[in-house]
């Protein structure tokens, strides 16, 4: 399916801040960007580069007065997810070097105080994908998705005690009970086609079978129409924007995504 996407992030800028940007999808396996804008005004000087997951990330300062930042995407995406029932877990030895660092705990997925929890979640399911669909069906079941129940991050460790969250802390429980069982998993943020309330979006992705396959707690049903724009260890490495010094929040935030024909 074609689905067109457009951000909109407007800021009033006291002084002149520096931004680290994360809001141009890339092409890969799962999507294809046939054409994409990217507009700053006032115009100002970009840097592009790829970070340490791959994902684009653009660099600039912000000027005083009003900044506005405002992209749009065309791309294809499939109809439906891949799913793979039975797809078997890698053992470490055997796992990509690239694929390593998604095993290890990081700022808001622990890791140590889940591998009882984890254990009883996945015991009777075959080792590798089946484990991780039992952890998605756990955490639609146990875990209350609440849209704008909370504004910043928290781990995992807090989602699983307090038992309801946003989409980024579903995702971050998920993650973490993954890698308790030794099966790398990583956050993508972005959006879906459908959501409801629209929104940016999170879920994760676990690696078994020898490749990395979507899970989504969120959702009762796995759809297409996923438009990945960052990958990383949990929600501290894929924020759509960054901004250092005095801290400034947009005055606007918009995100649409539109099926096209």
């Amino acid at each position: 399916m074609w689905i067109e996407t457009r951000c909109e992030l407007h800021f009033d800028i006291a002084v002149p801040s520096p931004f680290m940007l994360m809001l141009r999808p890339r092409s890969g396996k799962q999507q294809w960007i046939a054409r994409e804008e990217y507009h700053l005004s006032p115009m100002v000087p970009v840097e592009e580069f790829t970070d340490l997951y791959g994902n684009l990330c653009q660099r600039l300062v912000a000027p005083v007065g009003d900044f506005r930042i405002e992209t749009t995407a065309r791309v294809f995406v499939a109809d439906k997810m891949d799913r793979s029932p039975g797809a078997p877990f890698i053992e470490v030895q055997n796992l990509p070097d690239a694929v390593l660092i998604y095993l290890l705990p990081s700022r808001f997925c622990e890791t140590e105080s889940f591998n009882d929890m984890a254990g009883q979640i996945t015991a009777g399911h075959w080792l590798g994908y089946d484990q991780v669909a039992a952890i998605e069906n756990w955490l639609r079941d146990n875990i209350h998705f609440s849209p704008g129940s909370s504004t910043v991050p928290v781990s995992a460790e807090e989602v699983n005690q307090r038992g309801f969250g946003v989409c980024r802390d579903l995702a971050h429980l998920g993650i973490s009970l993954c890698r308790s069982l030794s099966i790398p998993a990583r956050m993508v943020v972005g959006c879906l086609d459908g959501l409801e309330p629209m929104d940016l979006h999170a879920w994760f992705e676990a690696y078994v079978g020898g490749r990395w396959y979507t899970f989504d707690a969120t959702q009762q049903q796995l759809r297409g129409g996923y438009i990945a724009y960052g990958y990383g260890r949990d929600a501290a490495d894929v924020a759509i924007y960054t901004q250092f010094g005095p801290p400034v929040l947009p005055r606007y935030q918009h995100l649409s995504v539109q099926r096209q024909p």
